[in-house]
């Protein structure tokens, strides 16, 4: 489904240092299975203040996974000092990129490794601040703010790539831009709404993104899509293919199939996979 790099699948297929570590000095876990992903991270410490070993458990997808395993090659070696200022673009670089929907794995990467850190160090977890903005992945306006500001973020979908936010149900795409907004004035990104159009506007405009954005991508891995019905802001389609039997079709259709539908046809659309 997305364009990997040759060392983001080898690092899949032959991920490196997983497993645990047994009485670890520093120990930093995100994520959450309820959310498709979770990252525990595993680091011991030599007698010189390097990092002797590093291990890690990570539930998720191929980015995740060797998100993980680049992180743990990076740090091993490394003091606490030099690894503390491993950032997640360094771990997207050394893997050769990410497709942005996926920085979110890196992201989750950098925040492991700061929180096996603050640990070692006896330091207090970093309390989440602000408002929760998005409901579906517990995601607050000033890890937004932040995010938005530090990557220099400007559409919802960056934000969503980075974060998850704004993936699920999209209920928080209105706060999200604000927030945007709010960075950067006038620099942000600020999709105009689609006039008005009738259903069989709707339901051409929905097949043809279907076959000129969405079908190709799906096509890499093997998937596919069909359009079943549309029925108001409701899609109704079908996953064909390796996507039916993926278990991250969810999330498939919720963070690419109908944020792309969303962009590119009217932002008020809800994608459902067909269940008769």
């Amino acid at each position: 489904m997305w364009d990997y790099t040759d060392k983001v699948k080898e690092h899949f297929l032959n991920p490196r240092n997983v497993g645990v570590i047994e009485n670890a000095d520093g120990v930093g876990e995100v994520g959450s299975l309820a959310c498709g992903d979770a990252l525990t991270l595993y680091f011991k410490m030599d007698g010189e203040g390097r990092i002797a070993d590093a291990k890690f458990q990570t539930f998720g997808c191929a980015s995740a996974i060797a998100s993980s395993s680049a992180l743990t090659e990076l740090i091993i070696g490394k003091t606490l000092e030099e690894a503390a200022k491993i950032t997640n673009e360094d771990i997207a670089a050394y893997l050769g990129d990410l497709p942005k929907e996926k920085m979110h794995c890196s992201v989750m990467g950098q925040e492991a490794l700061e929180k096996a850190i603050a640990q070692y160090r006896g330091e207090t977890a970093r309390e989440v601040e602000g408002n929760i903005v998005c409901e579906c992945f517990g995601i607050t306006d000033r890890e937004i703010e932040k995010t938005v500001r530090d990557h220099r973020l400007t559409s919802i979908e960056d934000v969503t790539g980075y974060l998850k936010a704004g993936g699920g149900c999209g209920n928080c795409h209105d706060k999200i831009q604000q927030i945007m907004d709010g960075v950067h004035g006038a620099c942000a990104t600020i999709r105009p709404r689609p006039q008005k159009m009738t259903n069989i506007q709707k339901i051409r405009l929905i097949e043809e993104t279907l076959e000129r954005e969405i079908r190709p991508t799906l096509r890499k891995d093997g998937g596919d899509i069909e359009l079943v019905d549309v029925e108001g802001r409701r899609v109704v389609v079908n996953l064909r293919g390796t996507c039916a039997s993926c278990s991250k079709s969810q999330v498939t259709l919720k963070s690419y199939v109908e944020a792309k539908l969303r962009e590119l046809v009217t932002d008020d659309l809800v994608v459902e996979e067909n269940r008769l």
